[in-house]
Order: C-alpha cells, then sequence, then structure tokens
C-alpha cells in the first residue's frame, strides 16, 4: 500500500544528498557546507526533479538551531554573559544599525520604500546561530574570550531580531504594507485601556521576556539541574538521553509559546542553566549526534530557498546586498570592538563571525513579503546573500586562521620570567 511520506521523505532524500555532496566537497577540499546546499538546490522549488518539502525542512532545520544554542548553553554561565555585556550590547546595536542603514540605501536605489529599506537592512544585519557557532566549534573558540564576545553579541542580536518580529505587525501600515490587527490577548486589553497599539505590544514584549529571563534563572537554575541528578541516579542512559532533548526542546517550545521568545533563546537559557550541573558535558555528548544531524538539515533547507534566477535578473543588487553582508558588517563590528578597547585578532575574529546571514533574515524577508510590506524579489535578494555569504564564510576563517598563525609566530609570546631562589 502506498503511503505519502513527506516527512520521511525530506530527511532520507535531504541527508542523503547531502552525505553524497558534502564527501564530493570534502574531496576537493572545499567546505561541506557548499554541499550541503547544493543538496537544497537539487531538492529545491527551482530545479527539475524531486521537490522536498519546503515548509517540513525549514522545521527540521529549526531543531538543528535550538540543540546548537542548547549546547552553546551549556559552554555558559551568567557570569560568562554579564561579563561581555558591556561589548555585546552596544556592539550588537551599532553593528544592526550600520547594516540597518546601509540596506535602506540600497532599497532606496533599487525604488523601494523607506519601510521595505528598514527591514531589508535589519534581514541584513543579523548572523545566523548555526553558521557562527560551528565556525567557533571547529577552532575551540566558544569558551575563549573571542567566543564569548561573539556569543554575547549573538544573544543580544536575537533579542533585537524578536522585538522586531512582534513589533513589525502592528507598524505594518506606517511601513506601507497592509495594516496588521493586534493578535495577543494582553496588548489586546492594553489597547483597550487606551495605550497605543504599538506601545501595548512593546510592553507586554519586554514583561513576557523579563518573566522568561526571571523564571529560568530562579526556577530553571534549581529545577534543571534537579530533574538531570534524579534522572542520572535511575542509572539509565536511555532516560538520562530523553530526559536532555526533552528539557532542551521542551523549553525551547515552551518559551515560545508563552513568552514569546525564539526557540534558540529558549534553548539557550535552558543549557545555560544546566551548566550549573555536574552532568552538562555528559548531556553535551548525549545532544551532539542530533545536533549535527539537524545542522546539515539547516543548510539544506537554505538551499532550497535559493532561486538562482536572480544571479541573472538582479546582478547589481545582489552584488550590493554581499557587499554589505561580508564588507560593511565586517567593518562595523572590527570599529566597534577595536574602540572597546580588545586587540586586532579579537576584531578580526568578531567581525569574520558576523559576516553572514540566516534564520532571522529569512522570517524577517518572509514575514514583510506576506504582509506586502517587501517585494518579491527581497526573498531572493535575502536567500542569494544568505547562500554566498555562507559559502564565503569558512574562506574567510581560513585567511584569518593563517594571519593569525603568521601573527604568532612573528611576535610569539615572552617566555615567563623566573625569579632566582
Amino acid at each position: 500500500m502506498p503511503h505519502d511520506t513527506p516527512l520521511i521523505a525530506t530527511i532520507v532524500i535531504g541527508l542523503s544528498l547531502a552525505f553524497l555532496l558534502g564527501l564530493v566537497a570534502h574531496r576537493l577540499k572545499l567546505p561541506m557546507i557548499a554541499g550541503y546546499l547544493l543538496a537544497g538546490i537539487i531538492i529545491g522549488p527551482f530545479t527539475p526533479g524531486y521537490v522536498a518539502d519546503q515548509e517540513l525542512a525549514t522545521e527540521l532545520a529549526e531543531l538543528g538551531v535550538i540543540l546548537l544554542m542548547f549546547g552553546v548553553g551549556l559552554h555558559f554561565s551568567l557570569k560568562d554573559l554579564l561579563s561581555v555585556k558591556n561589548i555585546a550590547i552596544p556592539g550588537a546595536i551599532g553593528q544592526i544599525l550600520v547594516a540597518t542603514a546601509a540596506g535602506l540605501a540600497l532599497a532606496l536605489l533599487m525604488g523601494w520604500g523607506i519601510g521595505a529599506g528598514l527591514i531589508f537592512g535589519l534581514s541584513l544585519s543579523v548572523a545566523s546561530t548555526v553558521v557562527l557557532l560551528r565556525a567557533l566549534q571547529d577552532r575551540n573558540l566558544v569558551t575563549s574570550d573571542r567566543g564569548r564576545i561573539a556569543v554575547g553579541w549573538l544573544i543580544v542580536e536575537d533579542v533585537v531580531m524578536v522585538l522586531s518580529l512582534v513589533l513589525i505587525p502592528p507598524l505594518a501600515g506606517l511601513l506601507g504594507g497592509t495594516a496588521q490587527p493586534v493578535t495577543d490577548g494582553a496588548a489586546q486589553e492594553a489597547v483597550r485601556m487606551g495605550f497605543g497599539p504599538v506601545t501595548a505590544t512593546l510592553a507586554v514584549t519586554l514583561a513576557k521576556f523579563a518573566a522568561f529571563v526571571a523564571l529560568m534563572l530562579i526556577v530553571g537554575r534549581k529545577l534543571i539541574p534537579w530533574i538531570l541528578h534524579y534522572v542520572a541516579h535511575t542509572g539509565s542512559r536511555e532516560l538520562f538521553r530523553l530526559a536532555v532533548l526533552a528539557i532542551a526542546l521542551g523549553v525551547a517550545y515552551g518559551s515560545s509559546q508563552i513568552f514569546g521568545v525564539s526557540f534558540a533563546l529558549g534553548a539557550f537559557f535552558a543549557g545555560m542553566v544546566m551548566a550549573g550541573s555536574t552532568l552538562s558535558q555528559q548531556a553535551m555528548r548525549e545532544t551532539m549526534p542530533l545536533r549535527d544531524a539537524f545542522a546539515v538539515l539547516f543548510f539544506v533547507s537554505v538551499g532550497m530557498l535559493f532561486n538562482p534566477m536572480i544571479v541573472l535578473t538582479e546582478p547589481l543588487a545582489l552584488i550590493g546586498t554581499v557587499l554589505i553582508i561580508l564588507v560593511v558588517k565586517s567593518i562595523a563590528a572590527y570599529g566597534i570592538v577595536r574602540a572597546f578597547g580588545h586587540d586586532k585578532e579579537t576584531g578580526l575574529t568578531i567581525a569574520t563571525s558576523l559576516a553572514q546571514i540566516g534564520e532571522f533574515s529569512f522570517i524577517l524577508v518572509v514575514m514583510g513579503t506576506k504582509m506586502a510590506i517587501l517585494p518579491t524579489e527581497a526573498k531572493d535578494l535575502v536567500v542569494a546573500g544568505a547562500m554566498i555569504s555562507i559559502l564565503a564564510n569558512p574562506v574567510m576563517f581560513a585567511i584569518l586562521d593563517r594571519w593569525s598563525a603568521r601573527h604568532r609566530k612573528a611576535d610569539p609570546e615572552p617566555e615567563p620570567v623566573v625569579e632566582a631562589a
């Protein structure tokens, strides 16, 4: 009996093709990400042959983002996060403003409205969680000073994007699109009390975010490690693995549904409070295989969004988009990091880490298109820019690695002075 199994087909064909093309890329000494992206293009709607379910692929990729951010949280503590707040908060906000302004300027040159330009620029300002963390993990930089700054910067970007996604619908009419009603119950109540829709939405969003952080730091900090230790004492590795996955996915999903926080941010806080447990390293090992598999599906899902015709129809606009992602963002990040007194290597690492875009960029541009704020070609430009920047990012890191190696060789650290007894 034939069965319609789009979920199984998407996973099997996506992973199998990603494996084959990733292997080819590895043999050709290219980034394996190139193979994964090409796999997505092949099974995407813009090429002939089999077309995978795009919505399912995107949801599967979201699991990879959740597990990846959960793993980062396991390496992090609240102390680590607070230690970089002085550069992560102004740095992320400053870089977002610079990239958004550059995107707005490009949009105006293309004849779009100011509202379209603002959302387009915002979509170019936020880095991909998967790409950034994979690059840091490959170089064992997540727990270094540079890694903590990059991750803290990423968390601030996530918070700004969550606020943007909540505020765009009530602002859609002002931005040149179709006006949207306020759908959140608490925000509707605030509107009935006399607050404006934007003020009500922003106040409710900030209140929910504060409530989520307080709940995780007060209750979750004690409850999650206790659950983990209780399950560990059962002696069942299977139950322990299930508990870790249930906590990571459950907190991510629950925080999104109840508090309006992104999956990635919820998973990060779940990992961060679990880091207080002595079992955190075991929890990391148990989630690693699933994390890697679903991270591959993220790149496949990005490839599925890519329309190759944009290269021929809008070449100049595409070049401008890529320059904003790779050059403008990098210069802004480097300048901010150096202005805060950090060394050149730290500045270059942060600049390179952020020279790409991903998940939130797609969500923003799709939302803007659905609400008639953005023209349809904006999505193609953002996806094409994401693909090119994701491919370019490993190359940029390879150049940075060689520069760092030469720099350390030319200027070795001084030998420690040992005083005579």
